[in-house]
């Protein structure tokens, strides 16, 4: 009788558990069912097929900017992160997810019925049994989002949210594995992961912490960062290493739990140091940065007119800067300013270098440079124009770091003496390029990005003094002049009908003329601007000249009167080193640029650029005849650029200009070899902050250099086989006489480059502008 009852009683508990089973299986297909078809918008929408079918789509992408030797310059993104194929992958990472993650991955169809029970027992007995979402549901949530997004009016009910989100990642993981293999599977969840320290997806990560590939982390490095999937703030190595290393023991352990390893690798491993070499990927490092600042708003509007996101599509973007020369610019640069402006501060020795025309300081300079500033707007809009609180912030100091020569300085300044602090540096542009084929090939727009945000090649426009002369020259060559023709060192007076003064009558730098006679060649090579004013008044004219320039690719405003034979008008770095590179170039004009093809992230060409429009705009003849004049620099006595190094000009034709403007505001150079044409800019912030004379302040002391030391190393590098040599000479007779050597001066005929400097220093100061 006891044993019927007990039998009745199994019976219907078993029954029951059935019924209860049943039931569940029940109601989980209609919740599938009812989430699938957002029933009543109560669950919010699943992604479409079309996007399951392309998740990759839905992941934002970094575009790359690539060299054209093949290096990446840098990104454009809103996360950091591109993508790597399985391939691409260690197995040691492969296996360190696997251990830790989703032993089960190959085995199941993206749903793990052994994960799920564990974790129900572990809900209902509060215990941690570790989560049931395998790898391609975290894929899931990685990409559509589903905690987040598409929340349908269930969402709000927090007992039910985790069932509807669990349910989504069954519908998307089960699609998921229909329409992928398990390693693509694989690549996609390391390509969607983030691991803080703005590092998003497995290639952006081992280059941030270890400066590596993915292919190449081994056991170690691996154990690190998939121990920070789950709370990448919280295991960070660098905010909290003792954490980060507890974490990594635990995936290590993991590994040798499944026999990945063994236990003596595990005890050998767990010991080691962290290893990190971090390396912060993000818009201010790497090379070429003011490149990729002012070329980013370009090659933004094209993608936009060609249906792409540029931080979100992956693009592959072509340059034409080479990572080599680049690296070789920006070295010049900082070897030279690192110099230059720590004898700019032993010159103005404590004072403040910001001086009127009368070369007495300017009072109130840093409050009235402040009230252009972001920062001191954005106090107006909160405070209100003349608020005291408004002084009271920008004279509270706070902690900063701040740029110098030898490193970042932690300190303590207030926004007003930081501002002072920095309009003290000089500042500097440097452009290279390619004559022929017009290929931009350096790009340095400043000292330092992180902190000098504004570019000076092609943003930047200053005044270039002697360096704007070729143009006024190349009107005369053009018309037949030879550049033997005899100039005296005399007063030139233009008239300027209805001004105040009527007259205009160029001084040379030291108000003399001497009477002796210049050929153009050497008039131009000595920055003679009594010669060069003849030459505009004689042979040409203004409207004449500003004609040229614009035809050899000068874009800014140009005022066509006397003054401009000096330099007068405002151009930049990027304009005159393509407006020489005609010269090179036989005359013809060809646009500097620098993108030559944008691929899809798949690989595939999206356009082709070519070279810009190319456009004759002077004869060969005359095109040589300017790279002869310009050649006088280091051939002709008291020549500008006789200064150069052996290294640079021994067995080698150079051309070159040097500028300086009044006050030595402005420090120019202008250099030309067969192969590159190069421009350097150096001067203060604004126009107010120079050294006190153009002893120190002119081109050939600040400009110079850095084009020098450029090619020392451009030579010395065999790797790109940059050779010296003569310009090329055009293949008809030339209508001119040009060998100028009856009217030199013997007291420089026979001087070496040492000798000619100190001769130079002996000159009058308008000879060595």
């Amino acid at each position: 009788m006891a044993k019927d009852k007990s039998n009745k009683l199994f019976q219907k508990l078993t029954k029951g558990l059935w019924i209860a089973f049943l039931s569940m299986i029940i109601l989980v297909l209609i919740g599938i069912f009812s989430v699938r078809i957002n029933l009543f918008n109560l669950f919010g929408d699943l992604p479409s097929y079309k996007s399951m079918e392309n998740p990759e789509a839905e992941n934002d992408l970094s575009s790359l900017l690539i060299s054209a030797d093949g290096v990446e310059l840098g990104k454009y993104y809103r996360f950091n992160r591109n993508q790597v194929t399985f391939d691409k992958l260690s197995p040691q990472l492969v296996n360190a997810l696997l251990s830790t993650e989703d032993i089960r991955f190959y085995d199941h169809s993206g749903i793990d019925p052994k994960g799920l029970l564990r974790a129900l027992v572990g809900k209902l007995t509060f215990s941690s049994r570790g989560g049931g979402s395998t790898i391609t549901m975290q894929l899931a949530e990685n990409i559509f989002r589903t905690m987040t997004e598409n929340q349908g009016s269930l969402y709000r009910f927090n007992f039910l949210r985790p069932f509807i989100i669990k349910i989504k990642e069954w519908i998307i993981s089960i699609q998921l594995e229909k329409s992928f293999t398990k390693d693509e599977i694989m690549a996609m969840y390391f390509n969607t992961i983030f691991f803080g320290h703005n590092s998003y997806g497995i290639n952006t990560a081992a280059a941030t912490f270890f400066s590596k590939t993915p292919d190449s982390l081994n056991y170690q490095e691996s154990a690190l960062l998939v121990g920070m999937l789950n709370a990448p703030s919280r295991y960070s190595p660098i905010s909290h290493p003792e954490r980060s290393l507890n974490k990594r023991t635990e995936v290590l352990y993991n590994l040798y739990k499944f026999d990945f390893i063994s236990r003596e690798a595990f005890d050998s491993l767990k010991v080691m140091p962290l290893g990190v070499e971090y390396n912060a990927q993000n818009h201010l490092t790497g090379p070429a940065p003011y490149f990729r600042s002012v070329i980013g708003p370009q090659l933004n509007y094209w993608a936009k007119e060609n249906g792409y996101d540029l931080y979100q599509s992956g693009l592959r973007i072509y340059t034409t800067i080479d990572s080599r020369l680049q690296n070789h610019a920006e070295a010049a640069m900082t070897r030279h300013m690192t110099y230059l402006q720590a004898l700019f501060n032993a010159h103005w020795d404590g004072e403040n270098p910001w001086r009127d025309e009368r070369g007495k300081e300017m009072k109130n300079f840093i409050r009235n440079s402040i009230k252009k500033t972001r920062h001191y707007k954005k106090l107006v809009a909160k405070y209100g124009k003349g608020a005291d609180s408004i002084n009271i912030v920008l004279n509270t100091p706070y902690q900063m770091k701040v740029f110098s020569w030898n490193g970042e300085i932690d300190t303590l300044m207030s926004p007003m003496d930081s501002l002072k602090y920095y309009k003290k540096f000089l500042q500097a542009g440097f452009m290279s390029m390619d004559p022929i084929s017009g290929h931009i090939k350096a790009w340095v727009g400043g000292i330092d990005f992180r902190f000098f945000k504004y570019d000076h090649v092609k943003q930047g426009r200053r005044q270039p003094g002697s360096t704007f002369k070729p143009f006024v020259y190349t009107a005369a060559i053009d018309q037949g002049y030879s550049p033997c023709y005899v100039i005296e060192d005399a007063p030139v007076t233009f008239n300027l009908p209805g001004q105040d003064p009527p007259t205009y009558t160029p001084q040379n730098f030291n108000r003399k003329f001497t009477g002796e006679k210049y050929t153009l060649r050497r008039g131009m090579a000595n920055s003679k601007n009594a010669i060069t004013a003849f030459v505009m008044k004689e042979m040409t004219n203004p409207q004449t000249v500003v004609k040229y320039a614009k035809e050899l690719g000068v874009e800014n405003p140009l005022e066509a009167v006397p003054s401009l034979c000096l330099g007068t008008s405002d151009v930049s770095v990027y304009e005159l080193v393509g407006a020489y590179s005609a010269f090179v170039n036989k005359g013809i004009f060809t646009k500097p640029y620098f993108i030559t093809r944008i691929e899809d992230k798949h690989g595939n060409i999206i356009q082709e650029f070519p070279p810009r429009p190319r456009r004759e705009v002077l004869s060969e003849e005359t095109a040589y005849l300017m790279v002869y004049m310009l050649m006088g620099g280091t051939e002709e006595e008291g020549g500008t650029s006789r200064g150069l190094s052996l290294e640079v000009r021994e067995g080698n034709e150079i051309g070159g200009k040097t500028g300086t403007t009044q006050n030595a505001s402005d420090g120019w150079y202008i250099g030309l070899t067969k192969d590159l044409v190069s421009g350097v800019w150096v001067g203060g912030d604004e126009r107010s902050i120079h050294f006190k004379n153009s002893v120190l302040g002119q081109g050939a002391k600040m400009a110079r250099p850095i084009w020098d030391y450029y090619m020392q190393s451009v030579y010395a590098d065999t790797v790109l086989a940059y050779e010296k040599g003569p310009f090329p000479k055009p293949i008809r007779p030339l209508s001119v006489e040009i060998d100028c050597t009856k009217y030199q001066n013997p007291e420089f005929a026979d001087m070496d480059s040492v000798d000619m400097e100190q001769a130079i220093d002996r000159l009058d100061p308008d000879d060595i502008q």
